[in-house]
């Protein structure tokens, strides 16, 4: 990645962290922190990974992504705001009655949604019937799903993730968003679902760990990924939930939590520009 592509990255990183926060502290009602976590892998998804037209949303050639964490939607509307899908003035109307956006994806109402969600853990079932659609229509998009790692509780998650293995699905690609929280509290007190790594390479995964908040990171593990044709791929990405804001990182209660006014000001002085 040349120096100028890092740098734009960090910047659109760094708008949707402050587009997630504007949008919550306007609708007094959000997942803060969860939107933050994963803020760099959709950044790099959407200003460097993914092909799609913003233009033309339905292109039946445009690579998917399923928002498996939905509660996190904010961080998706603000990058598909930015890429053009609608106006960034409508970021302001989120959650509010007759919007286009609202608390989980759905996908008849928001321009660039592939997939509704919220009931969490069917993200990945849903990524990998995409795929094997894919495949289907001899097309060539890939699927990306984002999951978080309180969500790998679910059992659905291994029966696809078994599925996909066995489906040879390699134009699927899990991000799991491992920020170690989920909204009961940390993950390893509540289910046992670390190491994750072999877990996901027992059922025939190709498996990469990265830091989730590193650009360059996230960009390689996904040419990676994407190298690899016979086997689906799991990127677990190390992530803060809250990140770029420093009073949220190790506090779970912005899991779901009203931005006060002095808050909101503390939070865009810690995501201004850099000189």
């Amino acid at each position: 990645m040349t120096p100028d592509k890092h740098a734009e990255l960090e910047r659109a990183a760094r708008g949707l962290r402050r587009d997630v926060v504007t949008m919550i502290h306007a609708a007094k009602d959000g997942h803060p922190a969860p939107s933050l976590s994963c803020a760099d892998i959709i950044a790099a998804l959407y200003f460097s990974v993914m092909r799609v037209r913003p233009e033309e949303p339905d292109w039946p050639d445009r690579d998917r992504l399923v928002l498996s964490k939905g509660h996190a939607c904010p961080v998706l509307y603000a990058a598909l705001a930015e890429r053009g899908y609608f106006p960034p003035s409508e970021l302001a109307t989120l959650r509010s009655l007759h919007s286009n956006l609202q608390g989980h994806p759905y996908s008849r109402k928001t321009k660039g949604v592939d997939a509704t969600t919220g009931s969490l853990g069917n993200g990945v079932s849903v990524g990998l019937g995409i795929a094997m659609a894919a495949r289907a229509t001899k097309r060539d998009y890939f699927a990306y799903v984002i999951t978080g790692d309180g969500e790998l509780g679910e059992g659905i998650v291994w029966e696809a993730a078994m599925a996909a293995s066995h489906m040879k699905a390699g134009n699927l690609i899990v991000f799991v968003d491992a920020n170690h929280y989920q909204s009961g509290g940390k993950v390893e007190d509540i289910s046992a679902v670390y190491p994750l790594a072999p877990k996901w390479e027992a059922f025939g995964w190709h498996t990469q760990g990265i830091d989730g908040h590193d650009l360059e990171q996230i960009v390689e593990a996904v040419e990676k990924a994407k190298g690899e044709r016979e086997r689906p791929s799991v990127i677990i990405a190390e992530t803060k939930k809250g990140k770029g804001i420093p009073f949220m990182i190790g506090d779970n209660s912005w899991h779901k939590r009203v931005i006060t006014d002095a808050e909101y000001a503390a939070a865009m002085e810690a995501l201004k520009d850099e000189a």
